[in-house]
């Protein structure tokens, strides 16, 4: 395929452009356009042509059994063994035998994230529409670039524009005009911008023409057609803003639209007065039309109205956190001891702090009287029980009114709605309603009661759905851990395992033979198996997959005591870590403390830990502050005050820790680098830190406010460091990579040949020192000349996708690629570092 815009070429201005940059605050990071990310892609492509790297060679070494997230699924409605799975980062798939097998069809594109797909079943070759860019708005969620589409099934694509749509919710097509379609578009995930709402295209996707416009903070996050009258169709706006601290996941602005006349002109049908939640609280909805009487049609509906506070009684035998809030000295020494003590009990605070201590550390002024609610209080923004949470609407007429079916809560959905919100009504039984959340759940009553039809074998976390138009207790169900389906409407269900498409958070090696590789994905645990695995069906008949499962929740960091090869460090999201005996199964949950009288230790969502490589007894840990424990997690000292800028408003972890490094040549010699762009090092083993990398009068410094995502001190120099900065959360995709001779004092701006892709890794090659690896959130490349200039890998990996860890094991010497999307790759190193050794030669 062809972009529109020129390469871009460095110019006499580059200089200038980088010192801007390095000068800007947090606040000025200009979001990347749609035509510079367009010319960037342009630019990735014209490397890959030219890489030097072409011919080394990939294997995916899996891990295929615990899956990826899902986001959407398209279903042959003549031959259900013939379907379609979009993957948030995975890419696009096709089967014709049921999921036993797949294919990749959209690997060759210079953008992998999917939105949405449509297929149009009636073409020749079969046509797919697909839109770039899931709409969950996750942590992980990753900008697309605009629509797609392919006549061929998936041979070949043609680029349909609107490149600063970021996000994509919907695509509906038009069921007997080829050449019309809709596309809900949700717009930028962490700025304001205008290419957002419903587009229409009457000329199969040559142009578009946006036909509902809100304002630059509310998308179309849902769309569907009146099947019988396809002039008729309904859209759901959503207002959502995020920050690298705050979630706002409603607002007065989110609504139901309504169309009559294919899409030219839109009414809001869930105002005041029409029985529609209305509203700051207002979050995402999603639709379903009933097809056989298109007038009944249901929204499920993310209420973050507040819910009706229960007034415990006073004769209550334990205390709740809010009635500690505002307590003055006087107050505190009337709480009741015995309600005080049960109180302490359930909120687990460390038994050193008795009843009697802190009445004793209160009156003599030790600690404020809201010490305890301080220490206690922590809103991670992963959810909040506190909302009223999901919601079920019904209307009969076609939108003009609504009736909120459900009569009680519905808590298996969850109250972070943002993350799921779509609705299904069976295509032969208008009660048969299924809604996905936490659980898949389903109502047989038109939405009055929900029950969960989840099982053991079922992943949590639901984003698509197929119903079966001939039989509706034949779903297909896509989730955070892949597919799965049923034949009798969830009594039992079989998990489709065929894609290697896992979401690595990171990785870490070991040193045994063949060496083992650990990690952590995205809501599937961390895992640990051999480097020599090769996917394949025998296992299902020897019982016993070769990578095992060490860990729940979502999967983080892991460090491997290489001495032994049989201690592990890994756990789940903000911190949670465990040391494993993987012989003994001896477990030790590690996790520093704050004190009574201390705010809570914030906590990145990737929490970084790190082994030292001189003393692999100590374990250096990153919250808020640097910890270090000398006995393998048994006791963690805090050695720091707060080495970022300070904890931010809003309802997301931020001032945190997100990388630590020790440099192999010195011990003691600590660098961190924080959210909010801050770089310390500290020279006597985390004693004392110094900030590094500001601006000064005759040093630009480092780009401001970025997030770092790697600090790595050199094996080559003790003085060399790099650093990587990350635009992510700021919709800004500028690569970042610098260096610095002399710890951290002045730094120089390396790779500036990589195309706009926020950088998340970076490695020094074990053999020669010229050599550079880099993950980026849309490929993998090697330096050959010390990071001045980067160059892509092409051979056995997909065009595009987010490497977010590199791990070299050092005996074997192979470069280990932990994939967001589509799990692990394994290289040999001698062929590049025969490149160097040939260069060096000349």
């Amino acid at each position: 395929m062809v972009f529109s815009g020129s390469l871009i070429r460095p110019n006499k201005y580059a200089g200038i452009l980088c010192l801007f940059l390095a000068l800007q605050s947090y606040a000025q990071i200009r979001p990347t356009s749609g035509d510079e990310r367009l010319k960037a892609l342009q630019k990735r492509q014209e490397a890959r042509n030219n890489s030097p790297l072409r011919d080394i060679s990939f294997r995916n070494v899996g891990p295929a059994i615990m899956g990826g997230r899902v986001v959407d699924l398209e279903v042959n409605p003549e031959d259900p063994t013939e379907f379609y799975l979009a993957y948030a980062t995975g890419g696009l798939w096709h089967t014709k035998n049921n999921g036993l097998s797949f294919t990749p069809i959209f690997d060759q594109e210079m953008v992998i994230g999917i939105g949405d797909i449509a297929i149009n079943w009636n073409s020749p070759k079969r046509t797919i529409w697909l839109g770039t860019g899931e709409v969950n708005s996750s942590r992980s969620t990753y900008a697309g670039i605009g629509m797609y589409k392919s006549s061929d099934n998936g041979a070949s694509w043609t680029y349909l524009g609107l490149a600063d749509s970021h996000h994509i919710g919907e695509v509906v097509l038009h069921p007997t005009d080829s050449l019309t379609a809709w596309v809900a578009v949700m717009g930028h995930l962490y700025s304001p911008n205008k290419e957002r709402g419903i587009y229409k295209t009457t000329d199969g996707g040559k142009s578009w023409k946006q036909t509902l416009y809100i304002d630059e903070t509310t998308g179309a996050i849902d769309l569907q057609l009146n099947p019988q009258q396809p002039d008729e169709l309904y859209a759901a706006m959503w207002y959502r803003t995020r920050s690298a601290w705050n979630f706002e996941e409603s607002g007065k602005t989110s609504g139901i639209y309504k169309s009559t006349d294919g899409g030219t002109n839109w009414q809001l049908i869930s105002g005041e007065g029409s029985g529609f939640v209305t509203g700051a609280g207002t979050g995402r909805i999603g639709l379903g039309v009933y097809p056989k009487q298109p007038s009944i049609v249901y929204a499920v509906v993310d209420n973050q109205d507040a819910r009706e506070v229960v007034v415990k009684k006073d004769n209550d035998s334990t205390y709740q956190l809010a009635a500690l809030k505002n307590l003055d000295k006087a107050g505190f020494q009337q709480l009741d001891s015995s309600r005080l003590k049960k109180f302490l009990s359930t909120n687990r605070v460390p038994a050193e702090y008795t009843v009697e201590r802190l009445k004793r550390m209160v009156a003599m002024d030790s600690i404020a009287p809201t010490a305890l609610y301080n220490f206690l209080f922590v809103d991670d923004g992963f959810q909040n029980k506190s909302v009223k949470g999901c919601e079920v609407y019904r209307s009969e007429d076609g939108g003009k009114s609504w009736t909120k079916t459900n009569l009680k809560p519905i808590d298996n959905y969850s109250s972070y709605g943002y993350y799921f919100g779509k609705i299904y009504v069976s295509p032969s039984n208008p009660e048969r309603v299924f809604i996905l959340g936490i659980d898949l759940m389903v109502s047989e009553d038109g939405g009055k009661s929900f029950v969960s039809i989840d099982k053991p074998n079922v992943h949590s976390d639901h984003h698509a759905l197929w119903i079966n138009p001939r039989k509706d207790d034949h779903i297909i169900n896509g989730n955070d851990g892949g597919c799965n389906i049923s034949y009798d409407r969830g009594v039992e269900w079989f998990k489709v395992q065929a894609p290697s498409v896992g979401q690595y958070y990171a990785i870490a090696v070991d040193k045994a033979k063949p060496y083992n590789i650990y990690g952590g994905l995205q809501d599937n645990g961390s895992w640990y198996g051999p480097s020599n695995h090769k996917e394949n069906t025998y296992w299902t008949e020897r019982g016993e997959y070769a990578y095992k499962r060490i860990g729940g929740g979502d999967g983080m960091q892991a460090q491997v005591d290489t001495r032994t090869n049989q201690v592990v460090y890994t756990g789940s999201q903000f911190g949670f870590y465990t040391r494993i005996n993987l012989a003994t199964r001896e477990r030790k949950m590690i996790r520093p403390l704050h004190k009574m009288g201390e705010y809570p230790l914030r906590f990145n969502w990737q929490t970084p830990i790190l082994l030292s490589s001189h003393n692999q007894d100590i374990l250096y840990y990153g919250s808020s502050k640097f910890h270090r424990s000398l006995n393998r997690g048994e006791e963690l000292q805090t050695m720091s005050a707060d080495l970022t800028n300070g904890a931010k408003t809003g309802d997301v972890p931020f001032g945190t820790i997100t990388t630590i490094s020790e440099s192999p040549l010195r011990f003691g010699l600590l660098y961190i680098g924080t959210d909010d762009g801050n770089v310390q090092v500290s020279k006597d083993g985390g004693n004392s830190w110094t900030k590094v990398g500001q601006p000064a009068k005759k040093q630009p410094g480092l780009p401001q406010g970025l997030y770092v995502s790697r600090v790595v001190a050199s094996k080559w120099k003790e003085g060399r460091v790099y650093v990587t900065l990350n635009g992510y959360r700021n919709d800004h995709f500028t690569a970042y990579i610098y260096v610095s001779e002399d710890y951290g004092q002045n730094w120089k701006q390396l790779g500036m040949n990589l195309p706009a892709e926020p950088v998340n890794v970076l490695r020094e090659d074990p053999k020669e020192k010229g050599i550079l690896y880099a993950g980026t959130d849309g490929g993998l490349y090697a330096s050959l000349d010390n990071g001045t200039s980067f160059h892509a890998f092409t051979k056995d990996i997909p065009a595009a996708i987010p490497v977010h860890d590199l791990a070299i094991q050092e005996e074997a010497n192979e470069l280990v690629v932990g994939t967001h999307g589509r799990s692990i790759y394994i290289c040999s190193l001698s062929g590049i570092q025969k490149l160097v050794s040939a260069d060096a030669k000349k």
